[in-house]
C-alpha cells in the first residue's frame, strides 16, 4: 500500500506538493453538502465496523448457547425416555425377562429410538449413549467420548460438558452428560452368573459387567454440527445490523434535511444577494433570516454592508 502510494507521487510531474495540492483543490471545489455526506459516509463505515467487530465474539456466544439450549432440550428429551420405560415398561416386562429379552425394556434402548424420529428430520443431529463397558458393543465409546466419561469420572461434579470438536464432515458441537448407575441396573450388569439367560444369550458374557453402584458408566452426546450455529449466528448478525444501518440512513436523510434548511438554502440566497450587489444591482432586496445563529450573524452583517454600500454609491451621487 506505501508502495503505491509513493509511485503516486513519484509518477506525478510536480512531487509531493503538487499532488496534495491538486487533491485538496478537487476537494474544495466539491459542494458543502457532498463535503459533509462523504464525511457522513467515512464515519458510517468506520463505525459499521466497529460495532460489527465488537459485536461478533457476542454474535457467536449467543447464536452458540442457542445451539446448545437446543441440544439440551433433546437431551432432556432423552432423558424422559429413559425415565418412562425404566418406571413403565421395564416393570411390565421384568416377569418375561428370563425366557425372553426384550430391549425395549432397556432405556438406553428406549431413549435412541425416540431421538431417530428427531434425527429423521434433522438427520445432522445425532445421540449416542457411550459406555466404557456396554453390553452392546455398538454402545462402547469411541477415544474422545472415553475422554469425557473419564473426565466425569474424575469430577462427579461435573454434571455437563460442552465441546467442539473437527470431523469429516466438519466442525461439530458435542454436549453430553454422566449416566450413573442405578441400582436397578446391577440386576443385569453386576456378574454375568446373576444376569438374565435371554440378555446372556443374545450378548454373551464378555461385555456389560461389573458395574459398581453409583459409578459413572457412561456418558449421554448429543452432536449437532456447528453449522446449525453459524447459521443462527448469521441471522443473529442480521438482527443486530440492519437495525443499525436503518438507524444510519435515518440519522444520514436527518441531517441531510437540516443541514439543507438550516445552512445550505440560507447560505445560496446569500451568496445570491451578494452576487447580485457584486454585479452592481445595488437596489437588491435584502436577505431576511429569522434565526439567530452563524447564519442568521452572517446574513445581518451582509445586509449591514450592503446598506453601507448603497450610502457610499448614493453619496458619490451628490
Amino acid at each position: 500500500m506505501a508502495g503505491a502510494y509513493q509511485k503516486a507521487l513519484d509518477w506525478h510531474p510536480r512531487g509531493t506538493h503538487a499532488f496534495w495540492a491538486q487533491l485538496t483543490g478537487g476537494i474544495q471545489g466539491v459542494g458543502l453538502s457532498a463535503k459533509f455526506n462523504l464525511l457522513m459516509l467515512a464515519v458510517a463505515a468506520v463505525g459499521l465496523g466497529l460495532f460489527a467487530l465488537a459485536a461478533e465474539p457476542l454474535v457467536n456466544a449467543v447464536a452458540r448457547e442457542e445451539v446448545l439450549q437446543s441440544s439440551r432440550i433433546m437431551m432432556e428429551s432423552a432423558a424422559g425416555a429413559r425415565k418412562y420405560t425404566s418406571e413403565q415398561i421395564a416393570p411390565i416386562l421384568k416377569p418375561q425377562i428370563g425366557e425372553h429379552f426384550y430391549p425395549q425394556s432397556v432405556s438406553a434402548y428406549a431413549a435412541k429410538r425416540n431421538f431417530d424420529v428427531i434425527h429423521a428430520k434433522f438427520p445432522d443431529f445425532m445421540y449416542h449413549e457411550a459406555a466404557l463397558n456396554p453390553t452392546n458393543p455398538e454402545d462402547r465409546a469411541s477415544d474422545w467420548e472415553a475422554d469425557i466419561i473419564n473426565d466425569f469420572r474424575s469430577h462427579p461434579e461435573k454434571k455437563e460438558i460442552s465441546l467442539e470438536r473437527s470431523t469429516a464432515t466438519g466442525p461439530m458441537l458435542e454436549l453430553a452428560r454422566p449416566i450413573v448407575n442405578k441400582p436397578a441396573c446391577l440386576e443385569c450388569h453386576d456378574t454375568a452368573a446373576d444376569a438374565p439367560k435371554s440378555m446372556i444369550a443374545l450378548y454373551g458374557t464378555q461385555n456389560g459387567f461389573g458395574w459398581k453402584p453409583q459409578e459413572i458408566i457412561g456418558a449421554q452426546i448429543v452432536s449437532v454440527p456447528m453449522s446449525a450455529s453459524a447459521l443462527r449466528a448469521e441471522h443473529i448478525r442480521r438482527l443486530f445490523l440492519i437495525p443499525f444501518l436503518l438507524f444510519l440512513v435515518l440519522l444520514f436523510v436527518s441531517i441531510n434535511i437540516l443541514l439543507h434548511f438550516v445552512v445550505i438554502r440560507p447560505m445560496n440566497k446569500i451568496a445570491a444577494s451578494a452576487d447580485a450587489v457584486s454585479m452592481g444591482k445595488i437596489d437588491a432586496p435584502e436577505y431576511r433570516y429569522a434565526g439567530r445563529d452563524q447564519i442568521g450573524r452572517l446574513a445581518t452583517s451582509f445586509n449591514r454592508m450592503h446598506r453601507s454600500l448603497v450610502e457610499a454609491m448614493r453619496m458619490l451621487g451628490e
